[in-house]
């Protein structure tokens, strides 16, 4: 016979979770939902026009001062996430929009947000198996399905993370336990600006970057700082760049670390999802060499963030995260089964990020994400066709992965500055910038799958009309 659902004490909000947790949300979420929509509409754009004076002004007008989100008495939820969810997306900048496509930000997928609303209705904290007996489950499942991908070995593992900077922590933070603080870490100067950061925070030498010219890391720079390095060394390479989405010469570099004896990270941040498909894994060969690898999910995964991965060929390397606190995994506990999480992060809160990630791979399967990131990759070389073969501007190069770099004929640094700035303040377009070959160029990161040839047509006559006035 089934239990009544406990009382609830009157005028207690409701809770997400529990037998009535789903009813309770019921009607919230459709006023989330119409705020989504309404707001969307008020934007009518990729991001608010105005820039950040006027969006602050508009905050401030729908919500009050400081004070006044905090009053002495609620205006109720309807009132409340109608009020700041549409307010929230009015001032968004929406990836989902076809023309915004600055960064490696990617618009989730509506299963995989779908899912993560679960998540956060149960709220399970993996540090400990009695907070999350299937969230733990599941996130064992996910992590050695996923490096399965990567490393063709029996024990291969991954841990879920926050992202790439993250991943990239716990990359060094393990060779350093390997090797011991006199680690030298060597990257190419297009390694993201999380790897010297790492070794600053680990308390490791100053990392040396090499001069990467052409974009990546050339293996002759390489094997001549190699050579005039002395004691234990991580080599730290790129597959997707955050410029350009330059991928390094990864077979090579892992044939210098083998030579060497130096270790190899692995930052595929960007790159790493092209493993699964056939078109593009070659541009991947020799992943599977390196001690450690980064892959963001969040970026050409198409999940709400977060959603990082470190992954490793054995499980035995992740040991020296290994962390004992009695109230959370007591040693009697373990050694009478209940799962050991404390070592899977050095977090101890953390969300079950997994659950998301995992209902993607389900809903779609191996055919549906590849069918995603082929065409992604296909709209960045139809942009880059269609630029190109336009007189009015210059293309940087053909792209890698989904990253184009172009600028206007004849213009200048500022000119260029200036316009990108100008899109951004009339919430007309969203592209980023970078510095490459010593001048500016405008960066699109295509990561939108419902992008069209039509929209990318739409975003050239923009800029068009720009670089006219």
């Amino acid at each position: 016979m089934t239990a009544p659902p406990p009382a609830r004490r009157p005028g207690t909000p409701p809770l997400a979770g529990g037998a009535t947790g789903a009813e309770s949300l019921r009607p919230l979420l459709d006023t989330v939902l119409a705020a989504l929509h309404t707001g969307a509409r008020d934007r009518g754009g990729p991001l608010p026009p105005g820039g950040p004076d006027t969006v602050t002004a508009r905050v401030e007008a729908a919500l009050g001062k400081a004070r006044d989100l905090l009053p002495d008495k609620g205006t109720g939820p309807h009132e409340a996430l109608a009020t700041l969810v549409h307010t929230l997306t009015a001032g968004a900048a929406d990836p989902a929009d076809p023309l915004c496509a600055a960064h490696l930000h990617c618009p989730p997928l509506a299963v995989a947000a779908a899912a993560d609303l679960a998540a956060s209705a149960l709220n399970p904290s993996l540090d400990s198996w009695d907070q999350a007996p299937a969230a733990s489950a599941i996130e064992a499942l996910l992590t050695r399905t996923l490096a399965a991908e990567f490393y063709d070995t029996p024990h291969a593992d991954a841990l879920v993370t926050t992202g790439g900077t993250e991943a990239n922590q716990l990359g060094l933070l393990l060779a350093r336990e390997r090797h011991g603080p006199a680690l030298t870490v060597l990257h190419g100067a297009n390694a993201h600006h999380s790897v010297p950061r790492a070794a600053w925070l680990l308390g490791l030498p100053p990392a040396v970057a090499i001069p990467t010219p052409t974009g990546t890391l050339d293996p002759d720079r390489l094997a001549e700082a190699l050579a005039a390095t002395t004691g234990p060394t991580l080599v730290t390479a790129t597959a997707g760049t955050t410029d350009a989405g330059l991928i390094d010469p990864l077979h090579r570099i892992a044939d210098l670390c083998d030579r060497h004896g130096a270790d190899l990270h692995i930052d595929a941040a960007y790159g790493g999802p092209l493993a699964l498909s056939p078109r593009h894994r070659h541009k991947l060969a020799g992943i599977g060499r390196a001690h450690s690898l980064t892959v963001d999910l969040h970026k050409l995964g198409w999940q709400p963030v977060a959603a990082g991965l470190l992954l490793v060929p054995d499980t035995a390397l992740l040991a020296p995260l290994a962390h004992q606190a009695d109230y959370l995994n007591a040693t009697d506990d373990t050694e009478a089964g209940l799962p050991d999480l404390l070592g899977r992060s050095l977090r101890t809160t953390r969300r079950p990020d997994a659950l998301k990630i995992a209902t993607t791979l389900r809903a779609l399967g191996r055919d549906g994400l590849v069918d995603l990131i082929d065409h992604t990759c296909e709209l960045a070389h139809q942009l880059a066709e269609r630029l190109d073969a336009h007189p009015g501007f210059e293309l940087h190069a053909p792209p890698t992965i989904s990253t184009v770099l172009f600028r206007p004929a004849h213009a200048t640094d500022d000119d260029i500055a200036a316009l990108r700035r100008t899109l951004l303040h009339e919430g007309r377009a969203v592209l980023g910038r970078t510095h490459t070959g010593g001048r500016l160029w405008l960066k699109a990161t295509l990561l939108n799958p419902h992008t069209t040839a039509r929209d990318l047509d739409t975003l050239i006559t923009l800029l068009e009309g720009s670089t006219h006035r």
